[in-house]
């Protein structure tokens, strides 16, 4: 991943994780996407609503004989990144995922995950406070990593000026059946799902802090009206590595695209 002299950049994963409401308002798609937001006191992106994910682990080491999907190689020639980044980016998506919103995608080897066992809540906290890592979790419960349970999505890296630097990729998951996502963590003060224009308008009306990957995700997301549609799309993303250059313009600012693009990723001036 980039290197930079000044600041070290860490490798880190993000997580789009979806479901499709079953009851949406009427006039609102289906899509829902899992958010939560952070505490304050945070280091990083403190206060900020965000999907989630972290850093990559010491312990985020792909165990190949506990992986189903595409392997490391797979992942690392779609992110263009060593098959060593993509395999850790991969493990961390899935432990971070796990330890933020309690669901786990790994599951029996030749079956899907379905509902957890008891021992999940035990896993989850172990993994939280690193008593254990993902690849013990995984072989003391017979399971596999589902790596096709991801679908690529985006490749940010954190601009120079920000006092910490990510190299992150984002990766699109639908919720398993059985499952549930929560808010039991530590790191977000609230966490549900949301409709990616609910989430749009909270934005615009002061109620939410988005990240601009945060942000120009969820208006992509807006664009689709089910789980299926963004996943059927993710083959054919664009992921090259962002590295956002800004631009004041009209009383917004702008991120700047490799495609040479430009997004408001701030609120219109009232």
């Amino acid at each position: 991943m980039s290197v930079d002299a000044d600041k070290p950049i860490r490798s880190a994963a993000t997580v789009l994780l979806l479901r499709d409401d079953p009851a949406p308002p009427a006039g609102v798609a289906p899509l829902q996407v899992f958010l939560q937001r952070r505490v304050r006191q945070m280091a990083f992106a403190g206060g900020m609503t965000v999907f989630p994910g972290g850093s990559v682990d010491p312990s985020d080491v792909p165990d190949t004989e506990r992986w189903a999907g595409p392997d490391p190689a797979e992942w690392a020639q779609r992110f263009g990144v060593t098959p060593e980044v993509a395999g850790q980016a991969v493990s961390a998506a899935v432990r971070e995922v796990f330890e933020e919103s309690g669901v786990l995608l790994a599951g029996p080897p030749g079956g899907q995950p379905g509902s957890l066992t008891a021992q999940a809540p035990l896993w989850r906290k172990q993994l939280t406070d690193h008593s254990v890592s993902l690849t013990e979790i995984l072989v003391e419960s017979g399971y596999v990593l589902r790596s096709d349970l991801l679908a690529p999505w985006a490749h940010w890296v954190t601009p120079p000026h920000e006092p910490r630097r990510y190299d992150t990729m984002f990766f699109v998951a639908a919720l398993p059946a059985g499952q549930a996502a929560d808010a039991h963590t530590t790191e977000a003060v609230e966490a549900d799902w949301w409709h990616p224009s609910t989430a749009l308008a909270a934005f615009d009306a002061g109620e939410m802090t988005l990240m601009p990957p945060t942000l120009l995700s969820l208006r992509d997301l807006s664009t689709f009206e089910t789980t299926a549609e963004v996943q059927a799309s993710c083959g054919a993303r664009d992921l090259t590595a962002i590295h956002p250059r800004f631009r004041d313009e009209d009383g917004r600012t702008h991120v700047i695209l490799p495609d040479g693009s430009t997004h408001p990723i701030t609120r219109a001036a009232s």
